[in-house]
């Protein structure tokens, strides 16, 4: 395990603000980060697979990391993007369970993790990191209930500019002409992302462009019209 060290204050500033550290104080938070082991990956290299071991919950702190998921059928499907100061593996490693889903590095990327038993004492021993780990894992479900619905009841360019929108969050580097989603992005990926084809995904982003809200190109979707996509987003006035 390759340990942190001294962190800077710069870094737990960062930490502080993550929904699974967030209201620590000050010794709380060097005594859990002091706990965790720390790992930086390659582009495309993968933390697990879908189906190991459980074994760590990690807390992302550069990069980001693809989560997904392969069907019974043999299908992939793109589950969420998460982004530094985003957790993964905490349903699995507090149930007990496989890894429901495959994590792949989208960018090269760093976080830190905890093993299992590690951070069930330090949830004894710290009651608000606890209440912060339970209201993590009722985001998760409400988050897929809401993905549940919206899949099933919103039209598919709601969900396409919703997914967009949330990616030039997470991601956007402001360029001259608007933001810049910054991490290679195939339509294979929005189509997963979003439950629809890749020619559909084509159609609505080339739509998208004459229109002058985005532009697009391999593996790269720059926001040039963020309020036109969030009009689009909330149904204002459909198309």
């Amino acid at each position: 395990m390759s340990s942190l060290g001294q962190p800077s204050a710069e870094l737990l500033a960062r930490l502080a603000q993550s929904a699974l550290l967030h209201d620590l104080d000050e010794p709380a938070l060097r005594q859990v980060v002091a706990c965790a082991g720390v790992r930086k990956v390659a582009k495309e290299a993968y933390l697990f697979m879908q189906g190991d071991e459980a074994h760590s919950l990690i807390l992302v702190t550069q990069g980001m990391i693809k989560l997904s998921q392969v069907t019974e059928d043999g299908q992939q499907v793109l589950m969420e993007m998460i982004s530094p100061g985003g957790c993964i593996g905490a349903v699995a490693v507090f149930g007990n369970m496989p890894y429901p889903v495959t994590a792949q590095a989208v960018l090269p990327s760093e976080y830190l993790y905890w093993d299992r038993e590690t951070f069930n004492t330090l949830l004894e021993r710290y009651p608000r990191l606890a209440r912060n780990l339970i209201e993590l894992l009722v985001h998760y479900i409400v988050t897929f209930q809401e993905r549940i619905r919206n899949l099933s009841t919103q039209r598919v360019e709601r969900r396409l500019a919703r997914a967009l929108l949330r990616l030039a969050q997470q991601t956007g580097k402001k360029t001259a002409q608007g933001v810049l989603i910054d991490l290679p992005l195939s339509r294979q990926d929005l189509a997963e992302l979003t439950g629809t084809t890749i020619y559909t995904v084509s159609r609505i982003l080339k739509h998208w462009e004459t229109q002058g809200l985005i532009r697009s190109a391999r593996q790269k979707v720059e926001v040039l019209f963020p309020h036109g996509l969030a009009s689009i987003a909330e149904d204002l006035g459909g198309e």
